[in-house]
């Protein structure tokens, strides 16, 4: 069973140690993921063994499956359980179609996506609301006074719809000035960052989760496995996926997401890792996150109930010094994907 922990000490909600992260729940076939999207009558046995697990926390966004993404995951939770036992979280930013204001973080989508989100869960609020990205980080998009979008994040607070609101991957430059200027106008700050962080993309170390650590901003990293590659789906390259999304055109994302020299060694790794202590390479790449006391509650995806166990037990896992140094040793630093514009 997972236990439950407080998301940062910025807020008062409690969440389990695991979040799952929904992209792959939908409509097969709609938006950027849907040849391996999961169908609501496929989701339904791996959201009640979640539960039964002690999962109670659910990671949406409005561009997954151009919102059957929050259509499943708001049918589902409905069906499982009482409104007061889930927290449930929604992004919005990402451009929803090819209209002016349909994406971004301009007052007006902001107001409208987060009722557009609303309708498709079946809810009254969600649990927290996160920007997908900062408000000038969506390409294409125009470039929002931040003052416009913390006031209309704030309004959006105030009227109930959302309790809690979050970030997502910027620089942590970025993340300090909105918070400053949400503490200085009185306006709802964010409780939590959801940032790309694993054991082949550590460049979050250098700035945003020591900021976070220090200011108690819950951490709760995406793509803690690397999109499959550290769970052993793409063995040895990027031409070897084993599964219907590594081999799938969610293989272009992958590769755009990890281009480090020892991306694969240190994948070698967690499998050598995981084989000496009769573990999944999954589990130990988690372990090694779940361990680090600055880290929340990370955001995992899954497809199958046995990965879903895997993952709960891997927060059991406690990792010795010796291979936690083994891991992170042969990691060189890369490009910040924020610097060549999109993470």
């Amino acid at each position: 069973m997972l236990k439950t922990v407080q998301l940062g000490q910025k807020s008062g909600l409690r969440v389990s140690q695991l979040c799952l992260g929904t992209m792959n729940f939908g409509e097969p076939g709609r938006g950027h993921q849907g040849d391996w999207t999961l169908g609501v009558d496929a989701a339904r046995p791996i959201f009640e063994a979640a539960i039964e697990r002690g999962l109670l926390y659910f990671d949406c966004a409005d561009v997954y499956g151009l919102g059957a993404s929050e259509e499943v995951v708001g049918q589902l939770l409905r069906d499982l359980l009482p409104r007061d036992e889930f927290v449930v979280a929604t992004k919005i930013a990402m451009p929803l179609g090819q209209g002016a204001n349909q994406g971004g973080l301009s007052r007006k989508h902001i107001l409208e996506a987060v009722d557009a989100s609303l309708s498709r869960l079946g809810l009254d609020y969600v649990d927290q609301l996160v920007i997908h990205r900062h408000p000038h980080g969506v390409p294409g998009q125009a470039q929002v006074p931040i003052t416009e979008t913390l006031e209309a994040l704030h309004d959006v607070v105030k009227a109930g719809k959302a309790m809690y609101l979050g970030g997502s991957s910027m620089f942590a430059w970025q993340f300090t000035e909105l918070q400053m200027t949400a503490r200085m106008h009185g306006w709802t700050e964010f409780v939590s960052m959801q940032n790309h962080y694993n054991l082949i993309y550590r460049e979050e170390e250098r700035e945003m989760n020591p900021y976070c650590a220090q200011n108690g901003i819950a951490l709760m990293p995406w793509s803690p496995l690397a999109r499959g590659i550290l769970a052993g789906s793409y063995r040895g390259g990027f031409d070897k996926g084993s599964t219907s999304r590594s081999s799938g055109q969610d293989r272009a994302r992958t590769e755009g997401l990890y281009r480090g020299e020892a991306d694969f060694a240190i994948a070698d790794r967690v499998i050598e890792v995981a084989e000496r202590l009769g573990a999944r390479p999954a589990q130990v790449a988690l372990a090694w996150m779940v361990n680090k006391p600055e880290i929340t509650a990370p955001v995992v995806g899954v497809s199958k109930i046995e990965q879903l166990d895997q993952l709960v037990e891997a927060c059991e896992i406690e990792l010795s010094a010796d291979d936690v140094a083994y891991l992170e040793e042969l990691y060189q630093p890369v490009v910040n994907l924020l610097s060549i514009g999109y993470s």
